[in-house]
Parts: structure tokens; sequence; C-alpha cells
């Protein structure tokens, strides 16, 4: 039977990954990088099953949900080979449903992230033309309980004053300024490795499905409230 846990052995891989971060040594434990792999994969596969009662899930494996474990060294002072980490993306069933689900699994600092990291000109736009108008209601779904004892703050890259179109000294300003809306959360390697990681996972991607759920019908109507999906 598969494990739907993560396993150690992919922990020790990775830790021993990165001390040994050149294509000779990869090559060598190529198997082990292989069982690894799969053991992330079918992982992630079990943790979507669960997202999927409460979620609309467009991401089908979890082979499809993993980013590459090469390192892209053309513009990066980072010129190691590999990346010691398995990370990925897991899609929501669009245009409706918004927002993006992402984990990175790492010894030492693993964490899950949701939310809106590189949103399209018209896509920011439009968020912002909601909270230039609701702005409180912005305020209380990212202070709400379950978001905030999961994740803190809401977290992102912002302009240094104001973007265009908006005044300076609107009283939402901090928010008019995020050109990201990003939400995330760290866990320990004990934690990492517990039977019920999945299941803690999961549990943080549902408490985003209000802010989810509210950005997703401001992204799919127009500024009378009407539907933009045909």
């Amino acid at each position: 039977m598969k494990s739907t846990t993560i396993d150690k052995s992919t922990f020790d891989f990775l830790k021993q990954l990165a001390r040994n971060n050149n294509r000779e040594w990869f090559n060598a434990h190529k198997d082990k990088y292989l069982a690894a792999k799969e053991n992330i994969e079918v992982f992630v596969e079990g943790l979507m099953a669960k997202m999927s009662a409460h979620d609309h899930i467009e991401t089908r494996t979890g082979k499809r949900s993993i980013y590459r474990i090469y390192n892209d060294v053309r513009f990066s002072n980072d010129k190691t080979p590999y990346n010691p980490r398995f990370a990925g993306y897991i899609r929501r069933v669009k245009p409706m449903n918004r927002g993006g689900y992402y984990f990175w699994i790492k010894p030492g600092g693993s964490r899950l992230a949701c939310g809106y990291g590189h949103p399209n000109a018209e896509d920011l736009l439009r968020l912002r033309q909601d909270i230039d108008y609701n702005h409180e209601d912005w305020k209380k779904i990212i202070n709400a309980k379950g978001i905030k004892n999961t994740f803190g703050t809401m977290r992102g890259e912002q302009v240094k004053t104001a973007p265009r179109g908006f005044p300076k000294d609107h009283e939402a300003i901090e928010l008019l300024r995020y050109k990201q809306f990003w939400f995330e959360t760290s866990f320990t390697d004990k934690e990492v490795l517990a039977s019920d990681f999945g299941s803690q996972m999961n549990k943080a991607y549902k408490t985003i499905r209000p802010f989810f759920d509210y950005t997703s019908m401001v992204l799919t109507t127009d500024l009378n409230g009407e539907s933009i999906i045909e």
C-alpha cells in the first residue's frame, strides 16, 4: 500500500541533496530521488482528495502539482543545479473559482501558502476597485478568527505610495497598496512527518475559503455586480 504520509526517507534525501548539490551525486542516487518524488506525489493526491470535499480542484494528480527539482540557473545567482525541496501548486477550477494553493516541503523550512501571488493587471485593478468601495468587508474577512489564527496577517508586495488612480489619503490605503494577496504558514519537521500532516494542511487551506469565495465573486462580476463569465 502506498504511503499517504511524508516518509522520513524523503526528508533524508532532501538533507543529503542539500549537502551534495551536484549532478554526480544526484545521478548516483537517482533511485532515492524517484522514491522520494513518488512519496510526495501520492501524499499530494491524498491531500487533494481531502480538499475536494470542500473545494473544486482542477489539478488531478500529484505529478501535475509538483514543480521540477531542477534549478533554473540562467537568471539566478544560485548556480547549484537542484533545489532541495518538493514544492507545488494546486489549482482551483476556473474561471469561477479564483486563487490557488501552494506548498513547500523542505527540512527546516516547510510551509504552505494560498492567495494571489501574481494577479494580472486586470484582476489586480478589479480587486482594488472593490477595496475602494468595500474595504470594511475586506477587513472583516482577512481579520476573521480562522484566518488570523492560521495565517496571521495578509502578506504580499506593496507599492510605495498609492496605486495609480487612487488617492494617497484613502482610508484603506494600506489595503490598496497591495499588489499581492498572500497568506502563509510554516510547519516544523516533526509536524510534517506526523501521520496527520495531510489533515493539518487541508484544515489550513479550508480556512481561506471565505477570502477565496469573496474575491472569486469580485473577479467574476463587474462594478455593477453583473456576471462577466459567459
